[in-house]
């Protein structure tokens, strides 16, 4: 008995006192990825916001000036705002109603549940490619798949127009881009209508009420949290979108960057990657993507406050 307490006695003091440093070894990896590739970077870029650098020379602090010549000189500015609000404005709203009515579709347990999943799912997993950005450009091109089927359909006036050429157009098309992406959004609404009780839905029938009232008094606020975690995962990432309008604006072969059409795909990150990597002007380019940073902490925190009467988690 007394051996057992000794060796109990020992194990805690070992534990406590000699291998304290065990855990943080195999979190070292971790560590040692974040302070790099994250933390640092993160820092660097809020020092060189406050000067005029282009990557070839030393920085040299110009306090507040890139700040003042965002709002006051870059015509390019206000655009990108623009182009940027409009999208997240649109297309999250969309993208979010398109998951959900599938989501409650494919939990009714339609024939074939887990393939449909699969097919929806896969668009989220290829959306950001930059092969299913060249595919975006050729199927809205002026000779596309759109505009032949179109043609056909007797609709003329889309001849010789070129959906992502067109101001009037290019924006949009990259808007139903996102809102094709429904796929992640959807397992999660799916998952999260799974975990309603049947037995709320059967007395509420029970009690006359019908499949619409059913909806939107039990089941709506009941998945209320996820929505408002699909709402702020999706708001953020619409806000940091690149790679489709990078390859749709014709980025990847130089052109289209700022201008290319009236400014209409000149997206926020655009303008950044354009400031930065095109013209190397990286001080002004951290400016912009802290402001960005500042714009989305806004918008999650408004979020959440409007969330405390709407979201119930109980």
């Amino acid at each position: 008995m007394q051996k057992q307490k000794k060796t109990m006695r020992i194990g805690r003091h070992v534990v406590g006192k000699k291998e304290w440093y065990v855990p943080y070894l195999f979190l070292l990896p971790w560590i040692i990825g974040f302070i790099g590739l994250s933390l640092y970077p993160i820092v660097a870029s809020l020092l060189f916001s406050f000067t005029q650098y282009n990557l070839f020379s030393e920085p040299v602090f110009s306090g507040f000036e890139n700040y003042i010549y965002m709002f006051e000189n870059d015509w390019h500015f206000p655009a990108a705002v623009k182009v940027t609000l409009l999208y997240v404005a649109v297309s999250v709203p969309l993208q979010l109603l398109v998951s959900l009515v599938l989501a409650f579709k494919l939990n009714k347990g339609i024939p074939f549940t887990t393939a449909f999943r699969t097919i929806f799912y896969i668009p989220s997993l290829l959306g950001s490619s930059v092969a299913v950005g060249i595919l975006w450009r050729q199927l809205f091109s002026m000779n596309g798949l759109l505009n032949i089927l179109l043609l056909k359909l007797g609709v003329h006036w889309v001849e010789g127009v070129s959906w992502i050429a067109d101001p009037r157009f290019a924006t949009w098309t990259i808007i139903i881009l996102r809102v094709w992406q429904f796929g992640s959004p959807m397992i999660i609404f799916l998952a999260a209508l799974r975990q309603v009780p049947g037995e709320l839905l059967e007395a509420a029938m029970i009690d006359g009420a019908k499949q619409s009232a059913c909806v939107r008094y039990i089941i709506l606020p009941f998945i209320s949290p996820i929505i408002l975690f699909n709402l702020i995962m999706q708001t953020i990432s619409a806000f940091k979108v690149f790679t489709e309008a990078f390859i749709v604006s014709g980025g990847a072969s130089g052109g289209g960057i700022v201008g290319g059409t009236l400014d209409s795909l000149l997206f926020y990150t655009i303008h950044i990657y354009s400031e930065g990597f095109l013209k190397f002007r990286m001080g002004y380019a951290s400016a912009l993507a802290w402001l960005l940073l500042l714009i989305i902490s806004i918008i999650t925190l408004i979020l959440f406050r409007i969330s405390r009467k709407r979201v119930y988690y109980s």
